[in-house]
Parts: structure tokens; C-alpha cells; sequence
């Protein structure tokens, strides 16, 4: 009987252990989902950061405030979603790339309600560009005939500009703005709920969202578990800011077709001038031991136009040199219930076409017309499957942009192949002959006709605008057989650009399933 009894004892024991642990463990659990329930207060402080008191808990998280992020921020929250963002580094970024949007991406900025961030920061506007080539030069205007004065390119200090989109997100109050180094996705039998995360004085958090959206930029850590990461890195450029220097071409970008590869300049303020020295391979001369500064002035300097000369020399000497990878990496999403990549962290391409933030504006377009049906996003699987249409959806833009921008860089890059030179000379000649010859290409590159079928005509229009040169008046067998290297390098330069894009979903988007994937219905 004592036995019993004894026994009862220990079973009612273990029960009441088992019930106040179970308890106390979903109370820390509500304490971690919940613990920014406070009403956001959106602040800008002393140094410029943007921040903000502290935030609910969010439907979604997007982690990193570049250019994708804060607009993403900013789109997502006019929307009514309550989105929380982390970013490394709220200070100014001061970088030496994404300071030109295209024409096509300010109509991007239009379309999401953000084109005054490119006001009160010196912004240029660009209305084309200037190319150069042995002495010659040629203007290739953008065709912006039939839409508003105020539509062009713009160019300006990229810092200046992501905390323009910074503070403007930050001022909505359902967006949350807090500075922090997210360090992993937080995974759930096979779904992501959310990130870890370390804040500014060192502290270890968690938040949880329905959506986790990854754009933490080119250097991203997270991407590896969200993607297939295959980043080439075919060059380097060196970056010079040149003062009061008076472009041959006032508003236009300017591309030199030097001798080993090209050489951009273009405003980013009225009284500065940005001067991007593209250095082939993954290694370039030396700063710091003075290696730089001596090419710069014997192997760069005499390819710059005339005019330039002296702001460019006068720049090199006075001494602020930087150089940046040049990073391209075809889109090869896993797709991953309750996490979404995007921006550079998810689609890079040369920046020698400006096309970045004109890919990752459009992008956002494309994610928010998909969202804006959805009231509940709390069924990650099915939202997985409905948002695989985004990856089609975005090609016609994405997918003109980066094999554009592969495609030219390897063409204005020179090379001692004699086939190469005739198609670099012949690309310059095509694009000086006007009308629809000039036209066409810079409506590609400017985003305002993002058709990959019309960039794959024009590229072979030049191949064989090169090779009618070459076999006229009389063919010979060298040139017949320097002809056809011509037609097989081209093929060589788009068609592995093409392939990685994905042919079914750059040209013939509508027979890829996804494409009609209509909203998952309420239950």
C-alpha cells in the first residue's frame, strides 16, 4: 500500500516537473517572438543615422538598407506591412559604384513613389553617352522623346542617395530601422522564421517575421543556403573623383574603349566628376607602394580625352584612390519557404552599364504587385510556391540588363585576336551610324525596352555588319576565315550569358508554369 502510494507521489511529481516546464518554455518562446511590442517612434539621429524606438512584431524582415532594402522598406510598408530592417551600417555608405540609375529605373523610382530621394543631393540629371575610340568620338542620346522633361538618367554620391531612401522609409510607421549584423536565418523544419542577429553595443537577438527578405548586398553571407552562388569576377575598377572637370559631353556618361579595357566618366555632383578605370583579372597594381599611381599616369592617362587630361592627372596626384571587384552572378534561386533574395545579394552583372539598381528597382515592382493580393502571409509553403513566379516574371528586365552588360564588357574590352578587334571596331561604327542603329542599343541599355529579342538582333546585326566590312568589296580566304572566327566568337561571348540566364524564361516566359500562378486563396 505504502508502495502505492509512493508511486503516486513520484508519478504526480514528474507530471506537475513536465506542466511548469512546458510552462516556462512557452513563455520564453512568446518573449522572443514579442519582444518589440512597443509602437514604433521613428527617429534620425545626431550622425544622420536613420533609426527608430522599436517595432512590432513585423510580417516581414528584410535584412540590409542599400539600395534594394530601403526601397523594398519603403514599397512593402506603404503598403500596410508592418517590416522590420537590419542593416550592418546606418552611417553614410560611401562606395564607388551605384551612383548612375538609368532612365529605366527612374521610371522604376516614379512607379514606387521614390523619385524625390534623388532631390537635394546634387543629383545630375544624364541624358546619354559619349563613346570614344582612337581619336573618334559619337553621342548616343537615350530616346526619351515621348515621355516627361523631368524622365532621364540620373547620377549622384550613392551614399547620399540610399540615405535619402533611408530616411523616407524610416518615416513610416509601421517600418523599422534598427542597425545590427545579421549572422543566420532562423530554420524550422525547412522554413525560415526569421534571423539572428547582433546589434550595435554587442547584445544577441531574434526576430521572427512570415517573410524574411535577404538583401544584404554583394559581400552576403546569407545567400548560400538560398541559392546556387556562382560569382565571377572578370575585372577591377579603380575609382578617382575628378574636380571641376568639364566633360566633352555635358550630362552624359563617357566610355573611352582604352587599351586594355574601357574607361567610364560621369557626374555624380555639379562640381565633381566620377573617373572608374577598369583593370582586368582579379589583381590590380598596388596603392600603397605607388604601383597604381604610376599606371594611372603612363598606361590610363594618355587614353583619356584631351579635355580630361589635367583633372585626371591632378586626381591621381592628389592621391584618393579605390578600387572595387567587379562581381557578375547569374540567378539560381533554391527556393526556400519564408525567405526571399534579392538585390545585388541575389543578381549581379558587370557594372559597366549602370544597369544594377535599374534590375533591383524593377525587381521590387514586380515582388510588390505579386504581395499586394496576399492579406496573410503566414503559409510559407504555399507562399513559396506562389512567389516562384516572381523568378519568371522578372526576366524581360533582368535578363536584357546582365546579358547586355557581359556582353558589351567583352566586346569594348581589347584583345590581340584580329577577329575580337574587328567586332570592338565594328560595334563603334555601328553605334555612330544613328537612327535605329544607335537608338535601339542605348533603349536596351537604358531600360526603356528591356526585350532580350531585340538585344540578341542587334548583337548579331553588328557580327554581321562586321563581317559584310570584312568580306567587301573582294572576299579573300584570310578575311573569309576571319569572318567566321567573328561569328563564332560572338556566339561564344552571348550565347553562355544567355544559357545561364535560363532560354525558356528569358524568351518564352509564358510556357514556364509559374508565370500564371495565381494567389493562394484564404481558407
Amino acid at each position: 500500500m505504502a508502495d502505492s502510494y509512493v508511486l503516486g507521489w513520484i508519478l504526480c511529481s514528474v507530471m506537475a516537473l513536465v506542466a511548469l516546464c512546458g510552462v516556462v518554455l512557452r513563455r520564453q518562446k512568446w518573449k522572443g517572438i514579442s519582444m518589440r511590442t512597443e509602437p514604433v517612434k521613428t527617429v534620425l539621429t545626431r550622425n544622420g543615422e536613420c533609426g527608430s524606438a522599436d517595432a512590432s512584431h513585423a510580417d516581414i524582415i528584410i535584412v540590409g538598407a542599400g539600395v534594394a532594402g530601403s526601397a523594398l522598406a519603403h514599397t512593402l510598408g506603404k503598403d500596410g506591412r508592418r517590416v522590420q530592417v537590419i542593416e550592418r551600417d546606418l552611417s553614410e555608405p560611401d562606395r564607388i559604384v551605384g551612383e548612375l540609375l538609368q532612365p529605366g529605373g527612374y521610371l522604376k523610382l516614379i512607379e514606387l513613389g521614390l523619385e524625390d530621394c534623388v532631390e537635394e543631393i546634387d543629383a545630375q540629371q544624364v541624358f546619354g553617352y559619349a563613346l570614344f575610340k582612337d581619336g573618334k568620338h559619337t553621342q548616343l542620346s537615350y530616346p526619351l522623346e515621348k515621355f516627361h522633361s523631368d524622365v532621364s538618367g540620373r547620377s549622384f554620391h550613392n551614399g547620399r542617395f540610399i540615405q535619402r531612401m533611408r530616411e523616407k522609409s524610416a518615416s513610416l510607421p509601421n517600418v523599422h530601422l534598427e542597425q545590427g549584423t545579421v549572422t543566420s536565418l532562423l530554420e524550422e523544419k525547412g522554413i525560415i522564421r526569421g534571423v539572428q542577429y547582433k546589434t550595435k553595443d554587442g547584445r544577441e537577438l531574434t526576430a521572427f517575421a512570415s517573410l524574411t527578405i535577404v538583401c544584404d548586398g554583394c559581400f552576403s553571407n546569407l545567400r548560400r543556403s538560398l541559392c546556387n552562388p556562382k560569382v565571377d569576377i572578370p575585372s577591377s575598377f579603380v575609382g578617382l573623383v575628378l574636380e571641376n572637370c568639364h566633360l566633352p559631353y555635358s550630362n552624359h556618361g563617357h566610355v573611352i574603349l582604352a587599351d586594355p579595357s574601357p574607361i567610364l566618366f560621369y557626374p555624380i555632383s555639379s562640381t565633381e566628376t566620377r573617373c572608374l578605370v577598369d583593370v582586368p583579372g582579379q589583381k590590380v597594381p598596388s596603392i600603397a607602394n605607388g604601383e597604381m599611381a604610376n599606371y594611372l599616369k603612363t598606361i590610363v592617362a594618355p587614353r583619356v580625352p584631351p579635355e580630361i587630361y589635367d583633372s585626371f592627372v591632378a586626381a591621381v596626384d592628389k592621391g584618393n584612390i579605390r578600387t572595387m571587384p567587379n562581381r557578375s552572378m547569374p540567378a539560381a534561386p533554391h527556393p526556400t519557404p519564408g525567405a526571399l533574395l534579392m538585390g545585388d545579394a541575389f543578381n549581379m552583372r558587370h557594372p559597366l552599364t549602370g544597369g544594377g539598381m535599374t534590375v533591383a528597382l524593377s525587381d521590387i515592382v514586380v515582388l510588390r504587385d505579386l504581395l499586394r493580393p496576399l492579406h496573410d502571409l503566414n503559409d510559407a509553403p504555399m507562399l513559396c510556391k506562389y512567389l516562384e513566379s516572381f523568378y519568371t516574371l522578372r526576366k524581360p528586365v533582368a535578363s536584357t540588363i546582365n546579358t547586355l552588360a557581359g556582353a558589351l564588357y567583352k566586346v569594348f574590352c581589347a584583345s590581340p585576336d584580329q577577329a575580337r578587334k574587328e567586332m570592338r571596331q565594328a560595334c563603334f561604327d555601328y553605334l555612330s551610324l544613328g537612327g535605329v542603329c544607335s537608338a535601339g542599343p542605348i533603349s536596351l541599355l537604358s531600360g526603356l525596352n528591356p526585350r532580350p529579342l531585340s538585344l540578341v538582333l542587334h548583337f548579331f546585326a553588328v557580327a554581321i555588319y562586321s563581317l559584310g566590312r570584312l568580306l567587301l568589296p573582294f572576299p579573300s580566304p584570310k578575311r573569309i576565315w576571319i569572318g567566321a572566327r567573328l561569328i563564332s566568337g560572338a556566339s561564344g561571348i552571348i550565347f553562355p550569358i544567355i544559357k545561364a540566364e535560363g532560354v525558356r524564361q528569358m524568351f518564352f516566359p509564358a510556357t514556364v508554369p509559374a508565370y500564371y500562378r495565381a494567389p493562394p486563396t484564404v481558407k
